[in-house]
């Protein structure tokens, strides 16, 4: 099946962001441009669809040398129907990534997970 990007068709939020870091610069495509938290842990990102939809894999990038403390330690995957039913798929560690991180999250079966 051929994979395809779905982030335009999902609300983005964020748990905080400095200015001019926010989700315009996570989301633009640029490998030069970053999201920056300004704010106590965690930081979260939320993606909210308006419907079910298939998720098989996340793609993120991350550099430790242009971003530093910045930089993610961890990613944690969760899904559900809404905030209060969150749960949690997927835990990736990172030290010092560079580059495009890809988060596989089909199931053992090969189904994807089904976000919403």
């Amino acid at each position: 099946e051929e994979l395809r990007e779905i982030g335009d068709e999902a609300a983005w939020s964020l748990s905080s962001a400095k200015p001019g870091n926010g989700v315009e610069q996570l989301r633009d495509g640029s490998t030069e441009t970053f999201w920056q938290s300004d704010g106590p842990q965690p930081h979260l990102i939320n993606v909210q669809f308006q419907r079910k939809v298939r998720v098989s894999e996340l793609r993120v990038y991350a550099s430790y040398k242009i971003d530093e403390s910045y930089t993610p330690s961890c990613i944690s995957v969760r899904i559900g129907t809404a905030h209060h039913d969150l749960q949690e798929i997927q835990v990736v560690d990172l030290k010092e990534p560079d580059g495009w991180i890809n988060i596989r999250l089909a199931r053992p079966r090969g189904e994807a997970f089904a976000a919403s």
